[in-house]
């Protein structure tokens, strides 16, 4: 899991001029993913450490999604404003 995440922090494509990066709702749903699966599989313990992993993972994305779709929004409102919500 350390080795992905190293992976998707690196920068490939050093012959691009232009960067966009990630968006805060990609950056959270990463991020809570694998923070979440870390915990899941902790908390489930021996027994069912895949299984914890996974939901711990899943909930974690959706929470880190959310929390970072809140802060683009914040961040750029006018782009967010055509959207319903």
């Amino acid at each position: 899991m350390i080795v992905a995440m190293i992976m998707l922090s690196t920068n490939f494509a050093h012959a691009q001029t232009t960067k966009k990066g990630w968006s805060n709702k990609g950056k959270g749903a990463a991020i809570g993913a694998g923070s979440g699966a870390v915990a899941g599989a902790v908390i489930a313990g021996k027994g069912d450490r895949g299984k914890g992993a996974l939901i711990g993972g899943a909930a974690g994305a959706v929470g880190g999604a959310i929390i970072g779709r809140k802060k683009d929004k914040k961040k750029d409102p006018v782009r967010y404003s055509a959207y319903k919500k």
